[in-house]
């Protein structure tokens, strides 16, 4: 059966009190690549959470599904009490607007201004006024310290610029949660600390909830409020940043870190 034809699409079981992401016995297939199997795990709201593991293993997977980008074959996903799937293209294209993504590729509008980088969802999307987007993008600006870079295009930045106002992009939609997927993987080494340390104020400094998935693990420690570890499309550990990288219980965790610390 078809989502489209799903009778009451998108309506959702109650949400336990504070959960903000749900993920039911969720599989992803890739022709013979079972990439999630049957995973089950969920994220509270206003809480940091990190995946680690080896590439493969399901983790940025998790976030596209988040972002509508892919399908699950099989399970349920919800966000904030509303069901993401199965649902209708409406219904999932509202849960969505609820949901930011800061990509590996930057994935900005080569043509449009940066200014217009961070004002066009906002005014397509969520119908906001011209004025009221660009208030809203400059004060965004200032906070990445790129104030002076509204009239700028993508390739008049560095790197590290460009990442910042992809943050300032994704943040402009006041989502309520905010996805990261290794985004810092594109840029030279010397441009990595600057943009960590913008996450870090961003976590610090607001209640949004973090999915992130990345390979830096002092960035790992140092924002999450849990870690899970997966291997082959499951969570094989889970628990706070001290506890998963000082005191592992997995043999399989033990050999990750090991090999990235």
């Amino acid at each position: 059966m078809s989502t489209d034809t799903l009778p009451n699409p998108g309506k959702s079981p109650e949400k336990p009190a504070g959960e903000l992401i749900r993920l039911e016995q969720v599989t992803k297939r890739f022709g013979d690549n079972t990439v999630l199997d049957h995973l089950d795990f969920s994220v509270a709201a206003g809480k940091h959470v990190t995946l680690i593991g080896p590439s493969g293993s399901g983790k940025t997977t998790i976030l596209r599904l988040l972002m509508t980008l892919l399908k699950p074959d099989e399970g349920t996903i919800t966000v904030d009490g509303q069901q993401l799937f199965p649902a209708n293209e409406k219904q999932r294209r509202e849960v969505r607007k609820q949901i930011g993504m800061v990509f590996q590729q930057f994935n900005l509008f080569p043509n449009m201004t940066v200014l217009r980088n961070i004002t066009e969802a906002p005014v397509t999307v969520l119908g906001l006024s011209k004025d009221e987007a660009v208030e809203r993008a400059k004060e965004l600006l200032d906070m990445v310290g790129l104030a002076d870079k509204c009239d700028a295009h993508p390739a008049q930045l560095s790197g590290g610029q460009q990442q910042r106002v992809a943050i300032a992009r994704a943040l402009a939609m006041r989502p309520k949660v905010l996805l990261l997927d290794e985004v810092t993987s594109a840029l030279d080494p010397e441009l990595v600390a600057g943009v960590l340390d913008l996450l870090r104020d961003i976590a610090r400094s607001t209640d949004i909830t973090m999915l992130c998935v990345t390979h830096e693990m002092n960035f790992a420690r140092d924002i999450s409020d849990q870690v899970l570890m997966f291997d082959s499309g499951r969570v094989i550990e889970a628990g706070a940043p001290e506890k998963i990288f000082s005191e592992p219980e997995h043999d399989r965790t033990r050999e990750f870190l090991s090999a990235v610390l």
